[in-house]
């Protein structure tokens, strides 16, 4: 991946303007429901205007390359573990939450490295067991400060960040990687964001039945399976993104956007409701925090990366 090589993409040009076109076409729409029509959309324009900041952000840590996007991917965990962190008091345990920042770092560092056994780049072998040392050494650090006091919370706090922020996300960024960069990443981050708004949809035009009541009451079963069958149409809508995929990865992509992308919205909903808040955070009007913003991309990030290492390899 390099700025010359995303110019010369097929694939990263296509997106370019898919993505161009449809940030015109909303703005558009917009401006005959505000003054054409006198509708109150002001909220919409708060989150389209969100939109015409961060879709060109991600397009240009794309087009940047390879070491970018990595490292764009790291300050996204980094910053969504510290609104976990504030939002569970975690952030007051400056060890702990040291400890999984640390934990953060490696994994970028062995996702921008050499393999030292193939010479390609991105360690994969240490990426997919990091888990284990990150955990043993936030098992030490109680160890160290010679604390058992509300230790166990904080060790079970610390875990969960690492794993389910720092690593677990941090598969989006290693997909930078692969043979197919272009093709998997715009693919996975534009999938995921249309399969949100057409769960939203779907549930504001249809929606009666409540998905998880307790988790997300917005939530409702019509807009999940209205998503599904949009996620399971876009690997053939988008099939140029990856042109080698048989029928069977493109039913497998389909279902890990349809279904883990939606999972990965809920889970971070369980935590929320469990603390009482609405929100992760306020840094990005219209949306909430950056957890918020990239919960479906949790799941689907190591889901996608990992079916693709089954069938074909990263490299």
């Amino acid at each position: 991946m390099s700025p010359n090589a995303a110019l010369q993409s097929d694939v990263f040009r296509l997106y370019l303007l898919i993505v161009g076109a449809l940030l015109v076409t909303a703005g558009g729409v917009l401006a005959v429901l505000t003054w054409g029509l006198k509708k109150n959309v002001q909220q919409v324009w708060v989150t389209y205007r969100a939109w015409l900041i961060m879709a060109p952000a991600v397009i240009g840590c794309i087009f940047a390359g390879r070491e970018a996007m990595v490292v764009a991917c790291a300050l996204l965990a980094i910053f969504g573990m510290k609104e976990f962190a504030r939002a569970t008091s975690l952030y007051h345990d400056w060890w702990m939450t040291g400890g999984v920042y640390l934990g953060i770092v490696a994994a970028t560092v062995v996702s921008l490295v050499a393999d030292p056994f193939s010479g390609q780049p991105g360690w994969f072998g240490l990426f997919t067991t990091l888990p284990v040392y990150a955990i043993a050494f936030i098992l030490i650090i109680p160890i160290l400060r010679n604390r058992t006091q509300g230790q166990l919370q904080a060790i079970s706090l610390a875990i969960v960040g690492f794993i389910y922020i720092g690593w677990m996300f941090g598969h989006l960024g290693f997909l930078a990687n692969s043979n197919h960069p272009y093709g998997y990443l715009l693919y996975v981050i534009f999938s995921v964001e249309l399969n949100d708004v057409a769960a939203f949809t779907f549930g504001k035009l249809v929606g009666r039945h409540q998905l998880r009541s307790h988790i997300s009451p917005n939530k409702t079963w019509e807009g999940a399976l209205g998503a599904l069958a949009v996620s399971m149409a876009l690997p053939w809508v988008l099939g140029f993104s990856f042109p080698h995929f048989g029928p069977v990865q493109r039913v497998l992509t389909g279902l890990i956007v349809g279904i883990g992308g939606q999972l990965g919205d809920l889970s971070i909903s369980v935590i929320k409701r469990d603390l009482g808040i609405k929100d992760m955070g306020a840094t990005i009007p219209g949306h909430g925090g950056i957890l918020d913003r990239i919960d479906s991309l949790i799941f689907v990030g190591p889901l996608f990366l990992h079916m693709v290492n089954y069938f074909y390899g990263l490299r």
